[in-house]
């Protein structure tokens, strides 16, 4: 992505942007709703779909570079980009759910690593260590900051715990596309990288590992695991740079009213 246009938007466009995200998380807190043993990916899939419909947008993921669904959900030793399936959820798995919408032309993006049942203390922990790491790397997200900033705050906090760091998969920039200038790594030097501009949208999403960082791609094309197959958490939202304090756009309160916490 080096070398791509990037692209600072006005305050209309980030209405939009805004919009957008956050049906992504109202669509988030129908899946939780549903969210059980026994239930499939595929299930949250369709309610995934309908509601995104139903409120006059598209599924962003559905068709992009091919992706067969609405919804990427990736379960356990699944980093991201899991392909929903039939296959039902089991007490104690954790299933990233990462959902993209397109509304007036403009994207949404945002995920959540839900519990199925009751989860071992030390997956809890991994969840609540990486959504704090993003909170983390969305305060750096401020004028006159680099991008660097965001990905060092994100690593410092989830190598401090002794979890692994993903590398090869990083953030975006976010807008008319669902994947835009700049790249943002969950790692980095503090003062590296681009200057932080207001209007610069980004997707942050950590993507942490219980164990080691090193991760590979399943023969399906898509699916991403962990190599020594301990689970994977995974946060996103969207977030507009500005001065002094980063505004984010997507939102969690749905969700996690859902699930009482």
């Amino acid at each position: 992505m080096g070398g791509q246009t990037i692209y600072y938007k006005t305050e209309e466009e980030i209405d939009l942007i805004r919009e957008s995200s956050l049906l992504v998380g109202k669509t988030l807190a129908e899946v939780a709703r549903a969210i059980k043993p026994g239930v499939s990916t595929l299930q949250l899939d369709k309610i995934a779909e309908i509601c995104i419909r139903d409120h006059g947008a598209e599924p962003g993921f559905l068709g992009y570079n091919g992706f067969p669904n609405s919804l990427c959900t990736s379960v356990n030793a699944q980093v991201v980009h899991g392909i929903p399936n039939d296959i039902p959820l089991q007490e104690g798995d954790i299933v990233s759910v990462d959902c993209g919408v397109k509304m007036n032309g403009y994207y949404g993006d945002s995920a959540y690593t839900f519990a199925v049942g009751e989860i071992s203390p030390e997956v809890k922990q991994l969840l609540k260590v990486t959504k704090e790491s993003l909170q983390l790397g969305l305060e750096q997200a401020i004028a006159g900051n680099r991008i660097g900033d965001i990905g060092f705050a994100i690593q410092e906090h989830a190598e401090k715990h002794g979890y692994g760091v993903v590398r090869e998969l990083v953030g975006h920039g976010l807008g008319r596309s669902l994947h835009e200038a700049p790249e943002v790594p969950n790692y980095g030097k503090r003062g590296s990288g681009i200057r932080l501009r207001e209007g610069l949208v980004l997707a942050i999403e950590p993507m942490i590992n219980l164990g080691q960082r090193n991760v590979k791609q399943l023969k399906d094309g898509w699916t991403i695991i962990t190599a020594d197959k301990l689970p994977s958490a995974h946060f996103e939202h969207d977030v507009v740079v500005r001065n002094g304090k980063a505004e984010v756009l997507s939102s969690f309160a749905m969700i996690e009213e859902v699930l009482g916490v």
